[in-house]
């Protein structure tokens, strides 16, 4: 298979690379490659995904031209509880590698998603898996709309040709790889959680903004305030305390004030 490849520090930092024409799920690959034996890092990359997996289960198409990769990373050596605040890692380090492909204003929406003008240009999903003997690993995916967005869906989607770069998703496929090396540095096993916080926060959408999240029946409103120290998002109501939510579905924004 043609066009993919590694950038400079992911390969000094042994990363490999399989590339497939064809997957159901570029995370679903990665988990088999590691319940058979692979340790990683090891990147899984298709040129076409058709049964790709989101949050809570939400279905993730990605048709041809469209970046669509996953990250097996080996977590033997960090503590449980930071393993989540991988997911933190994702976003600044694709956030990064837009910035490095030259696409201009892109937010990163909590916990999860890259929005530019607002809607929906990426998504990213962090799942867990562990072997017998203690072996544990994370999968880190990722899933750019580059050349086309997906129709039908409850909220507005967009892509990079829609926005008028000409990026392809070879090339940014590049700049991922040597992001999340930078980032993972940073990140440090979670002990340099901080600056990772402190990046995505940089570059959020929402904060300061009205928001709203749904949590089974539980509907949570009020002012985005911050993400603390363990990843979780920050609401201060209009009587002034304060709420933190570890998962839910957000709205930003006018949608917030409408949820």
């Amino acid at each position: 298979m043609s066009g993919y490849g590694l950038g400079p520090q992911a390969r000094v930092a042994g990363h490999r690379l399989h590339v497939h024409e064809r997957l159901d799920s570029t995370n679903t690959e990665a988990m088999a490659c590691f319940r058979a034996g692979e340790t990683g890092p090891l990147w899984i990359v298709a040129h076409r995904q058709d049964a790709g997996r989101g949050r809570r289960g939400n279905a993730w198409a990605s048709e041809p031209g469209n970046l669509t990769a996953s990250l097996l990373w080996p977590v033997d050596d960090v503590e449980p509880g930071q393993v989540p605040t991988l997911g933190f890692v994702a976003g600044v380090a694709l956030s990064a590698a837009l910035a490095a492909a030259g696409v201009q204003g892109c937010r990163l929406k909590w916990p999860n998603d890259v929005l530019a003008s607002g809607a929906k240009l990426a998504g990213l999903l962090l799942e867990a898996d562990s072997r017998p003997g203690g072996r544990r690993a994370v999968v880190m995916g990722f899933g750019v709309n580059v050349a086309a967005a997906p129709q039908g869906l409850p909220y507005p989607a967009t892509c990079l040709r829609q926005m008028r770069y000409d990026t392809r998703a070879e090339d940014l496929f590049v700049h991922l790889t040597d992001a999340v090396i930078d980032a993972a540095r940073q990140w440090d096993r979670g002990r340099g959680f901080e600056r990772i916080r402190e990046r995505w926060i940089a570059d959020a959408a929402g904060i300061g903004a009205p928001v709203s999240v749904r949590t089974g029946d539980t509907l949570v409103h009020g002012i985005f305030e911050t993400i603390d120290g363990a990843g979780r998002l920050v609401v201060r109501s209009e009587d002034g305390t304060r709420r933190t939510v570890t998962a839910g579905e957000v709205h930003l924004g006018t949608a917030a004030t409408a949820a």
